[in-house]
Order: C-alpha cells, then structure tokens, then sequence
C-alpha cells in the first residue's frame, strides 16, 4: 500500500470518529496523535474549544521512536495531569489509528492513572 493510499484511509477513518464522537465538559476528549518519532496525548474539551491537558514523549526525555513502555509512561502522566484538573472520565479519540501496540499502551496507561473510558 502506498503513502498516499494509508494518509488518505486514515484521514478518512479519522473522520468518520469524529463524527460519532465530541468532548464535552463532562467527558472530554483524549486525542492521540502519533508521529514517526514522538507520540502526542491531549485532553480536549470541544465545546470551548480548549485543551485541558497534554502530555507528550519530549516531556519523558524519549526523542526517537518511543516504545511501547514509553506511551505506557505519556498515557499514564496525562492521567495525572487530568486528575490534577479535577477529570476523571474522557472519550477515548483514537484519531483513525489502530487500536494496537503503542496507541492500546497509551490508553491503558491512562486507565492506570485513573481516568475512564
């Protein structure tokens, strides 16, 4: 499969997320966002359009290709921070990625902090 052919299946798979799903200020948003050396986590909360919380790989001191035990570590201190805030449940965006690997370490770390979804 080429470039073009996976941005465009996962652009239009992230699309059709976020049309089922948005950020309240009950349950915000987790939004995951995975490049080829970090891995980024955000809190948002769609309906005043502001980020709550974030965490990244760069804060963990992991600069190239973090692994599976490093997303373990961002999903787990973004918990803290959105336990610090006063959140406790949030609406898991995977953001057209697979369910799989760093992106499940990631939320499963989360879960360990404390937060549901």
């Amino acid at each position: 499969m080429s470039v073009r052919k996976k941005v465009q299946r996962r652009s239009r798979i992230k699309q059709s997320i976020r049309r089922k799903i948005r950020g309240t200020q009950e349950r915000p948003r987790l939004s995951v966002y995975k490049s080829n050396k970090n891995i980024y986590a955000q809190i948002i909360d769609d309906s005043q359009g502001k980020t709550l919380a974030s965490a990244s790989s760069t804060e963990l001191g992991s600069y190239n290709n973090p692994s599976v035990d490093v997303s373990n570590s961002v999903g787990k201190k973004l918990a803290e921070k959105a336990v610090a805030n006063g959140l406790e449940s949030v609406v898991f965006d995977r953001n057209g990625y697979i369910y799989h690997g760093k992106i499940k370490a990631l939320a499963e770390g989360a879960r360990e902090g404390g937060l549901k979804f």
